[in-house]
């Protein structure tokens, strides 16, 4: 059974009842999440699922399952070390109530979308990118200098423009016939499911993601460059912090 993956829709979403449809020593499985599972260079989601009796049960990390025939939906919610009381108590079938850890997700929403940002002020390849909560990393495949002060101005002013985020989609046929639409060569786009996943944000990007995004880039907030270097003879590493 495939994972019903609430986030994709709706990013604010921070909680849902769900039913476990799996357990093992990877993780628990439900029916549906609002918790998203590492992918895309975006960190996996944490919290808490919270049990009938209202014992919670914290859930450290998410990952995509390796089960044979998972989708990229099916997520594993890895509990947190040294609540085996509380693991030995659930069964398939059990209802809990799913609750990710909000303040995490939504730094990792603002910095995601401020990646996107950084794909229109730097027009280049990217060749690698890390969405965490302390910082976004992308590496810009380009022999040219990256000056910092003009990629902070770029971004402060696509900030404040206050442009709408949009989720939309394509079939994975339309998505293999506009290849100009990636922009990572390190990620794949989220294919396999009959249609692929865009994000748009309006008149500045568009490109294949499944990550999760703020509805507006006002809501970003500031932002900083903390460092820019030469990871290699062809590519410039740029990493962003909120100001």
């Amino acid at each position: 059974m495939t994972t019903e993956a609430l986030f994709r829709q709706d990013a604010y979403l921070r909680q849902c009842e769900a039913r476990i449809t799996h357990i093992d020593e990877t993780g628990i499985m439900l029916d549906r999440t609002v918790f998203y599972p590492l992918g895309g260079g975006q960190a996996g989601d944490a919290g808490a699922f919270v049990l009938a009796d209202g014992t919670r049960l914290t859930i450290a990390d998410t990952r995509k399952s390796k089960h044979e025939g998972a989708t990229p939906d099916d997520a594993v919610h890895v509990p947190a070390e040294g609540q085996g009381h509380v693991l030995a108590g659930l069964s398939v079938g059990d209802v809990v109530q799913a609750e990710i850890d909000w303040e995490r997700r939504f730094r990792h929403m603002r910095f995601h979308t401020a990646s996107h940002l950084m794909c229109a002020v730097l027009p280049h390849p990217v060749d690698g990118c890390s969405i965490t909560t302390e910082y976004a990393r992308l590496d810009f495949v380009t022999n040219e200098p990256i000056e910092r002060e003009t990629v902070e101005a770029g971004l402060a002013a696509l900030v404040a423009a206050a442009r709408p985020v949009a989720i939309d989609s394509i079939s994975d046929e339309e998505m293999a016939e506009r290849p100009e639409l990636v922009r990572t060569m390190s990620v794949k786009p989220p294919v396999g499911l009959g249609r692929v996943r865009l994000v748009r944000i309006e008149g500045i990007d568009l490109q294949p993601c499944g990550g999760t995004h703020v509805g507006n880039t006002a809501e970003i907030g500031a932002l900083r460059v903390s460092k820019i270097e030469k990871k290699t003879s062809r590519t410039r590493r740029v990493v962003l912090a909120f100001a």
